[in-house]
């Protein structure tokens, strides 16, 4: 028996929020999206995930109100996926997931740190500076920094070496050299 997508019979809103980022790959989708994945094929390529699930995935994210497409290319038509108001403020609970699960699910040092752009601070469990004293710290103040042993990505894809640079959440980052790095395959989600 294949599970539901709901959960009808909870009256609770944490079991409405999962019915929208509850699916698997969404959760990686928005990280990568607070990243400054914006492109079909960037998350794609650094998701390793399969076509059809990132085009529902994608899909139902857009319906829910978490992304919203831009279009970026006029023939063929291609879109980014940007995330919305609603998309940001998942922001705090997404980073206390990766903070616990750098905490209790890893091994070793964590793949991405994050730091109060403007004081270079890391933010602490719950998204705030310490040293500024601020509470929670917008997205977009915030730089993500991608610490590795050797210096060099964990993951060998275009969108990984581009994250390998400290940049700030939400800034538009494309995977290879440049704009178009994936601009040979289109977008089935632009139908």
């Amino acid at each position: 028996m294949a599970l539901g997508t709901d959960y009808a019979k909870q009256d609770c809103s944490l079991a409405r929020a999962l019915e929208i980022v509850g699916e698997r790959w969404s959760l990686l989708i928005l990280r990568d999206a607070f990243y400054g994945v914006r492109r079909f094929n960037d998350f794609l390529v650094h998701l390793d995930i399969p076509r059809a699930v990132l085009t529902a995935r994608l899909a139902a994210l857009t319906d829910a109100g978490v992304l919203r497409k831009v279009a970026y290319q006029q023939a063929p038509p291609r879109y980014d996926y940007v995330l919305t108001d609603a998309g940001i403020r998942l922001w705090p609970p997404l980073h206390a997931l990766i903070r616990w699960g750098g905490e209790y699910a890893t091994d070793g040092a964590p793949s991405r740190t994050f730091h109060h752009a403007a004081c270079g601070t890391r933010l602490d469990m719950t998204g705030g500076c310490p040293h500024c004293g601020l509470a929670q710290v917008a997205p977009g103040d915030v730089e993500m920094r991608t610490p590795a042993p050797d210096g060099r990505p964990r993951r060998s894809d275009p969108v990984a070496a581009a994250m390998a640079a400290p940049h700030r959440l939400l800034r538009p980052l494309r995977g290879a050299a440049g704009a178009d790095a994936f601009a040979g395959a289109d977008d089935p989600g632009n139908s």
